[in-house]
């Protein structure tokens, strides 16, 4: 059975982590990001994640950026979730360990994807280790096939890890294939915890059984989608799908333009300057730049996120 925790219901941010033009970390800037999280009635962050270009970042920035979020959230209400996947599994176990000695609310890894494992019990392997390193904290596998090439049946994963991994709560289902979705959550009788990960189809997750998403959007848009679970919980389908396309119009202008570096720039409209990305992710031109606030002003943006 799962391990007792709270469970991730509601909106959860995936961070950007902020940077300063020549690429070093602004950890000042977390505070701000705190703030309008806290202001947009987010309850919870998940951190370092694939928003967070954890890829991109070293172990020390990775340590460094998760002790600066624990210090800004303290005396707060925001929980923190710390994602701690990373290809080589001992840095998982480093991060595992420090966020577990911070407090977490709970961590998330993606499996190690440059040497993929090739069914579900090496996979599950994986990821006993890196749970073992924080023994007291809710695990939650982070699967994304999309950018790790990983497609393994993860009902299966659910219905075996458990023996291996005590801690386990649940999985960060960031995957849009919602058949999938349906035989996960029917695992052990509905017992586990399965935030999703999409924002463009979050409509029809909550209508598959959904309690709770984790996503980027969250950042810029949490307004929005707030709207949408509100009128899916009260039976308001018209306005939940018009919730639902606002969402998918501000996702397909990002991804146009390139999506990290459109998120961020939308983040400084709102006034929270998280900085360029790093490469491989590129940045906007400042053409580019003054076109996408024009495009968001013609779009309704800045209303929707009042």
């Amino acid at each position: 059975m799962p391990h007792l925790t709270p469970p991730l219901h509601g909106l959860v941010a995936a961070t950007h982590t902020p940077f300063f033009p020549d690429g070093s970390i602004n950890f000042g800037m977390v505070e701000k990001q705190a703030e309008h999280l806290i202001n947009n009635k987010v309850p919870t962050v998940f951190i370092n994640g694939s928003t967070g270009e954890s890829s991109s970042l070293l172990l020390d920035e990775k340590l460094a950026l998760a002790e600066r979020w624990f210090e800004v959230v303290k005396g707060t209400e925001l929980n923190i979730v710390v994602h701690v996947g990373a290809n080589c599994l001992a840095e998982s176990k480093a991060l595992a360990a420090q966020a577990e000695k911070l407090g977490a609310a709970a961590i998330s890894a993606v499996s190690p994807s440059y040497f993929k494992p090739r069914s579900v019990e090496v996979l599950i392997d994986c990821a006993a280790e890196i749970a073992a390193a924080a023994p007291s904290t809710p695990f939650y596998h982070y699967d994304i096939p999309a950018l790790t090439g990983i497609n393994l049946p993860i009902a299966e994963f659910l219905a075996k890890a458990p023996s291996r991994i005590p801690t386990l709560a649940g999985i960060k289902f960031t995957n849009p294939d919602l058949m999938a979705y349906q035989f996960c959550l029917r695992v052990d009788g509905g017992a586990w915890d399965l935030p999703w990960g999409v924002d463009e189809h979050m409509l029809g997750a909550l209508a598959m059984g959904a309690k709770g998403a984790v996503g980027s959007g969250f950042n810029f848009a949490a307004p929005i989608y707030h709207r949408l679970m509100a009128a899916f919980v009260a039976g308001d389908m018209a306005t939940a799908r018009e919730e639902q396309f606002r969402g998918v119009q501000l996702i397909q202008l990002f991804a146009g333009l390139g999506y990290m570096a459109a998120a961020k720039a939308a983040m400084k409209m709102l006034g929270v300057d998280v900085g360029p990305a790093r490469l491989p992710n590129a940045n906007l031109t400042a053409d580019q730049t003054k076109k996408l606030h024009a495009d968001l002003e013609a779009m309704g943006f800045f209303e929707w996120v009042k």
